[in-house]
Formats: C-alpha cells, sequence, structure tokens
C-alpha cells in the first residue's frame, strides 16, 4: 500500500510537529539523537522541515517567525476526514480554534486548535501527505498522551469529536482514561490533578521509541537538552521525560517487548 492510499479513522493521532526559533541547531539536535534526516516541506508557515527515517516522513519541524516568544512544545495531530467540519466542533464544543483550516499546499488540509482545558492540538485532513508512516523503530512516535488536571470532562469533549470509547482506569489513585477507536487504543488522557505544572498547564505529551531508554536520555544531555525525570520502569516499558535545547519536552521510552 502506498503512504497516499493509507486512510487513518478520523482520531487516530496521525503526526507530530515542532514549531522552534533555531531550525537548523534543533535538526542537528534530533538528528543525532533519533538519526533523522532532513527534507523540505510546506513553507505556508514559515521555513519548515519534515525529520525522515530510511526516507518515510517521522516528523515536522517549522521555524517561528523572528521576535516571536513563544514557548516551543510539540504538537500532536488527529486524523480527520473533514478539517472544516472537525474545527466546527471543536468551537461547538468549548474548544478554540487558533489557525486554519487551512491548506498545506497539496499535502492535505489543517487545522490548530485548544480544547477547553487550554491543550494545544493539530487536526489534520490527508491529501498526499498521510502523516508518520513508520512505527516501533527508534525515533518513531509511538504513543500520544493529553495531561491534564481532570479527565472526565476533557474526555467528553474528544469523544464529541471523534466517537472515541473511552475506557477508565479504575483506582483509588489514578485518574487515567484510554481512548480506542475500532476496538484498539490510540491515545491516552492522564490527571494529574494539582500536581498539573503550571507554568505548562495541560497538553499533549509525545513518546518516541528508543532503542535503549539510558543511552538516549544521556545523549540528551550531552547534545544541550535536560533530563526532567530519570529513567523508570513503567507497565509499557522504561521511560524518560526530557527537554530539548529550547525545552520542547517529550518523553522516550524502550517499550516492552521489544
Amino acid at each position: 500500500m502506498t503512504e497516499a492510499a493509507i486512510r487513518r479513522t478520523p482520531g487516530t493521532p496521525c503526526w507530530v510537529s515542532l514549531m522552534v526559533h533555531n531550525l537548523a541547531e534543533t535538526q542537528e539536535f534530533y538528528g543525532a539523537l533519533f538519526g533523522w534526516e532532513f527534507r523540505p516541506g510546506p513553507q505556508q508557515l514559515g521555513p519548515y522541515v519534515r525529520g525522515l527515517l530510511g526516507g518515510k516522513e517521522i516528523a515536522g519541524i517549522g521555524q517561528l517567525p523572528p521576535g516571536r516568544q513563544l514557548p516551543t512544545a510539540w504538537l500532536t495531530y488527529l486524523a480527520t476526514d473533514d478539517a472544516d467540519k472537525t474545527a466546527e466542533t471543536i468551537r461547538s464544543h468549548g474548544g478554540t480554534v487558533a489557525v486554519g483550516p487551512l491548506d498545506a499546499a497539496e499535502a492535505g488540509r489543517m487545522a490548530i486548535a485548544s480544547d477547553p482545558t487550554g491543550a494545544v492540538f493539530g487536526i489534520w485532513q490527508a491529501a498526499a501527505h498521510t502523516g508518520t508512516v513508520v512505527a516501533g523503530a527508534h525515533g518513531t512516535p509511538v504513543w500520544n498522551e493529553l495531561i491534564t488536571r481532570e479527565t472526565s470532562w476533557v474526555a467528553t469533549f474528544y469523544k464529541s469529536l471523534f466517537g472515541y470509547d473511552v475506557e477508565a482506569l479504575v483506582s483509588a489513585d489514578s485518574d487515567e482514561m484510554t481512548l480506542r477507536l475500532d476496538g484498539r487504543p490510540v491515545a491516552s488522557l492522564r490527571g494529574k490533578g494539582r500536581a498539573l505544572v503550571r507554568d505548562r498547564g495541560a497538553h499533549w505529551m509525545t513518546y518516541f521509541e528508543v532503542d535503549d531508554t539510558d543511552a538516549a536520555a544521556k545523549l540528551v544531555t550531552g547534545l544541550g537538552g535536560q533530563v526532567l525525570r530519570p529513567p523508570w520502569d513503567g507497565a509499557n516499558g522504561r521511560l524518560a521525560t526530557v527537554a530539548d535545547p529550547e525545552g520542547a519536552v517529550f518523553t522516550i521510552v524502550r517499550s516492552a517487548g521489544r
């Protein structure tokens, strides 16, 4: 099946991108950490490249306009068959559409929005570009999780957009939900209560697969990034939360069973 023939069920995370102040230095960081190579992508929002593994597209990195002192953060895109209709639904259910919907050349149609808690995400209506086409290898996105204060209210919002089946983890000391489509898990929600970091607020977290979590965390530091939470063993693998040199936070994981 060719990339153009792939259709992702609406609501499935399909792409991640990052807007930064120094595109060249960011390419060096992720190239060294994940082995990505880069080629230019659509330039509607300014200079933009796509990171590739073996010639296959993995993620996007764009450059912020000069003088825009915005925080940098990885952005999760959710697939849609109709970006305009999904944008209308976002607005009618308490969310905000900040950018678009607009065409990204022949690649597709997109918008950037925030949910009622302020967490920013993208929606992507695929045309020539369907999103990430490699899964499971070192340097590829393997999971997306919404970190929020409390899950039940925001789960209703996302369910209204894409009809997720929501599975709650029943636990006295945990507020977690899994979003499912066609019977399979595609993303998760995690409520942090008062522990939610105030300067970041609610946000989507991208998880990238690595061959060795400890070695990758050490490399992050060597490349000018930070380790925010040192490697630990979780139910689904060995993880660490890190930040790139511009402060964009992400999680690296050596998935269990690899």
